[in-house]
C-alpha cells in the first residue's frame, strides 16, 4: 500500500466533516513545522508570512479535492477512476458527481485570493526591510519561542479555515438540494468583496505613502490620508470584515438541514448552534488577534512611543476611530 493510500485510509472517518478536517489541519501543522526548521536554523523570519499564505492555499485545495482523491485512490487511479471536477463548470453548478457546488469553489477561491495577495504583499515588504520584522526581535534567537510562532500560525490557519473546511466536507450532490442563492450567500460575498477591497486599498495607500517619503515628496511621519483618515487601522478592519463575509456565507450552509446532514450532524438545536460557533470562530479569532494581540496593540505602542508627545499625532488619534471607520 502506498503512503497516500495509507494516509487516506487512516483518516477515512465515518463522519464526513472529520474526513476533511483532520487531514487538512494535519497538513497545516506539517507545512508550518517544515517551514520552521530552516527558519530556526538560519534565524530568519523572511518566509514566515509567505509560509502562512502557502498553508492557507494548500489546506483549502486539499479540502476541496479530498473527496475526489479518495474516490480515485479507491479505484487505484485506473482508467475507471472518477475524473477531476472542473473549477469553471462548478461555478454555475448546484453540485453533481463531477462538479462541486459553486459555494465550495467560490469560498475556496476567496481564501486563495486573500492569501496570495497578502502573502506576496508581506513578502515584498519584509524583503524591502532586509528580511527583518520587529515582531521577531525577541524570539528569533530562541528556537523554542521561534517554533512556537509557527505552531501559532498553524493554529491560526486551522481556526480561520474551519467554515470553509466544513462546507468543502459536504458532498456536492448533497449541496445540490440547496437553493442556488440564499440571503447569506449574497450578504457573505458582499462583506468579503468590501473587506478585501478595503484591506488592499489601505495597503496600497500605505505603500505609496512610504514610497513618496523615500523620494522626499513629503515629510510626514505617519499616514493620515485616504482610508487612514477614516480609521487608524483600515487594513485590519478590512481583514476582519472579509473573514466575517466568508463565515456568513458558510454559516448559511452549515446551519441548513442540508448542511447538517452533509456534515453528519443531527440537525437539532445543539448541532446548529455548534455549526454557527464553528463558522463564527473564524472572524472572532482574527478580530481578537488584530485587536488584542499582534495587530493594533503592537502598532499603537510603536507609534505612541515615537509620536505620543506630538499635538498633531494626538489630534489624529482623537479624531480618527481606532478600528471601525467613520463615515
Amino acid at each position: 500500500m502506498s503512503l497516500l493510500h495509507a494516509l487516506l485510509n487512516a483518516t477515512n472517518y465515518r463522519n464526513p466533516f472529520l474526513r476533511t478536517l483532520v487531514p487538512s489541519i494535519s497538513l497545516a501543522f506539517g507545512i508550518q513545522a517544515a517551514a520552521a526548521l530552516p527558519s530556526i536554523l538560519f534565524q530568519t523570519e523572511r518566509f514566515y508570512d509567505l509560509s502562512g499564505s502557502l498553508t492557507y492555499i494548500s489546506c483549502t485545495a486539499l479540502s476541496l479535492y479530498l473527496p475526489t482523491l479518495r474516490a480515485r485512490a479507491a479505484a487505484n487511479f485506473s482508467s475507471t477512476a472518477p475524473a477531476w471536477p472542473s473549477l469553471l463548470a462548478s461555478l454555475t453548478s448546484k453540485g453533481t458527481l463531477n462538479a462541486w457546488n459553486w459555494r465550495q469553489v467560490v469560498l475556496s477561491a476567496a481564501v486563495t485570493l486573500w492569501a496570495a495577495r497578502l502573502g506576496t504583499f508581506l513578502f515584498s515588504r519584509i524583503t524591502a526591510d532586509d528580511g527583518k520584522d520587529s515582531r521577531f526581535d525577541n524570539i528569533r534567537s530562541s528556537p523554542a519561542k521561534f517554533f512556537g510562532a509557527f505552531v501559532a500560525q498553524a493554529t491560526w490557519v486551522s481556526l480561520c479555515l474551519l467554515p470553509v473546511l466544513a462546507v468543502n466536507s459536504i458532498p456536492s450532490t448533497t449541496l445540490a438540494a440547496l437553493p442556488f442563492f440564499t440571503i447569506t450567500d449574497i450578504l457573505g460575498l458582499l462583506l468579503y468583496v468590501g473587506g478585501i477591497s478595503f484591506e488592499a486599498t489601505a495597503d496600497r495607500q500605505k505603500n505609496q505613502w512610504i514610497k513618496e517619503k523615500k523620494e522626499k515628496k513629503h515629510e510626514e511621519d505617519f499616514l493620515t490620508r485616504g482610508l487612514w483618515s477614516k480609521s487608524r487601522h483600515p487594513n485590519y478592519f478590512g481583514e476582519s470584515t472579509l473573514w466575517t463575509g466568508i463565515a456568513t456565507a458558510a454559516a448559511g450552509v452549515m446551519m441548513s438541514s442540508v448542511g447538517q446532514a452533509g456534515m453528519g450532524l443531527s440537525g437539532g438545536l445543539g448541532a446548529k448552534v455548534g455549526a454557527l460557533a464553528m463558522a463564527g470562530v473564524s472572524p472572532a479569532f482574527v478580530t481578537f488577534l488584530l485587536l488584542k494581540v499582534s495587530g493594533v496593540p503592537l502598532s499603537e505602542k510603536k507609534y505612541d512611543k515615537r509620536y505620543g508627545d506630538r499635538k498633531d499625532y494626538q489630534e489624529w488619534k482623537k479624531n480618527t476611530p481606532m478600528f471601525i471607520p467613520k463615515l
